[in-house]
């Protein structure tokens, strides 16, 4: 079930950042964060009375100058079209309506999204500093202060209100495969190998986003979805803003896939924006299948390959199981081979393991390597389960939660994944206390 995707978007300066640590602290219960890598905290996962749904905070972008003040506004606002399902517009109660908020709004109105209107920075709550902003359009305003929390719940009780028909199980029959990577990556050559005449292409459906295009198709009497994000395009701006505009596009495609093909260009090799983007889909929880694309077009000897996988290795640490295949969308070289690749790890990513197995493997991996000790007391394992699937889930009962330190928590993870094969899928483990008899 995918997650409804919530934006934040205003003029700089109207709090939208404070409003997203907010939401994103511990007085709302947070899944995760996400990307885990990247240095701008701009996406978070969280949950308002029983609704699940992702935030996105759209004010990373920096203003060189006043001059492009109402381009880059503009381009926050169309990027919050195209991929939320829910926006939040925000304004700033202390200094009234402006121009640059009706610039926003009006761009919303013709959206045809739900849009909810915040007026922050309302601390002494004043029902008449609300009134002017009626002129936007947008329905009722919701007075809030983001840095004191004052409001935040009416709003938020609004904004799930806009969820209904976005939380229900989609097809579970179809396999839904989303291509995500850098602009000029190989993406569209890629999809239409995968889309070539050995498939029976049932019809093009525009996207939930304007530069995304849901395929389906079959293969080998199984249905796909196959989600291309081929429309994410070089802007003639600034690095940073290339980077960020490519990773908000990449978002709705992740979010609602079972696997992403995630494409590199051979040619450059990992780079930054790369491992972002792995960061994000392995913070979703999603198996992936890593394709190095316009490997016809790297000079190579014996070793080439095995250079590719160390770099990666030590660049994709956070997701070790990685699954990758060395392609040419161009000339078809080994292309044929990814279905069966993104079958594999989508299997991995649902594989139950029993109990029983699990507990003797717990215990044999407690024996080979003894846990850690704190001030006297050393951690027990009292028993072990997997509660959920993809990504396969596992919770630990111990005696002490604080005792298990991270590097024994990977050691378990490693022992899992090896006796079991979850190549190309996070793992999740969970510890929680045994609870004790009165």
């Amino acid at each position: 079930m995918a997650k409804p995707l919530v934006a934040i978007v205003g003029r700089p300066n109207v709090g939208k950042s404070t409003f997203f640590n907010k939401v994103a602290g511990k007085k709302i219960s947070i899944v995760q964060n996400m990307p885990g890598v990247t240095r701008d905290r701009i996406y978070a996962d969280a949950e308002w009375c029983g609704h699940y749904f992702s935030l996105v905070d759209t004010g990373g972008l920096e203003l060189k100058s006043t001059d492009e003040m109402w381009g880059h506004i503009k381009k926050q606002a169309e990027i919050a079209i195209d991929t939320a399902d829910v926006i939040i517009l925000f304004t700033d109660g202390k200094e009234g309506l402006t121009h640059g908020d009706e610039d926003v709004a009006m761009k919303l109105r013709k959206s045809g999204k739900k849009v909810v209107l915040a007026v922050n920075k309302l601390e002494n709550y004043d029902p008449t500093k609300l009134y002017e902003f009626y002129n936007l359009g947008l329905g009722e305003p919701f007075g809030i202060s983001a840095e004191h929390g004052t409001g935040i719940g009416d709003l938020l009780d609004e904004v799930v209100a806009g969820f209904e028909g976005l939380e229900e199980e989609e097809d579970e029959d179809v396999l839904k495969i989303a291509v995500v990577g850098k602009p000029n990556a190989g993406k569209s050559s890629l999809c239409n190998r995968i889309l070539g005449f050995e498939r029976t292409i049932v019809s093009d459906i525009a996207g939930t986003t304007r530069d995304a295009i849901d395929t389906p198709f079959t293969y080998k009497d199984k249905k796909y979805l196959l989600i291309d994000t081929a429309g994410v395009r070089k802007k003639k701006k600034v690095e940073e803003d290339i980077e960020y505009y490519s990773v908000v596009r990449a978002l709705g495609a992740v979010r609602r896939a079972d696997v992403c093909i995630m494409m590199i260009d051979s040619t450059e090799g990992i780079t930054e924006q790369d491992v972002r983007l792995c960061g994000y889909i392995h913070e979703q929880g999603k198996p992936s299948v890593i394709v190095m694309n316009k490997w016809d077009l790297v000079e190579k000897d014996t070793h080439t390959i095995n250079k590719f996988n160390e770099k990666m290795e030590e660049d994709l640490k956070f997701m070790d199981y990685f699954k990758a295949i060395y392609v040419s969308a161009k000339t078809g070289q080994r292309t044929e081979k990814i279905l069966s690749f993104v079958n594999e790890v989508y299997e991995n990513a649902g594989k139950r393991v029993t109990t029983g197995q699990l507990n003797d493997l717990i215990l044999d991996a407690v024996r080979t390597s003894e846990p850690p000790s704190m001030n006297g007391k050393r951690l027990k394992i009292f028993y072990a389960t997997e509660v959920s699937v993809y990504p396969p889930t596992f919770v630990l009962f111990v005696n002490e939660a604080p005792l298990m330190h991270f590097s024994y928590k990977r050691y378990l993870e490693n022992v899992i994944r090896k006796a079991f094969n979850f190549e190309g899928t996070p793992i999740r483990i969970i510890v929680r206390e045994q609870e004790k008899d009165e």
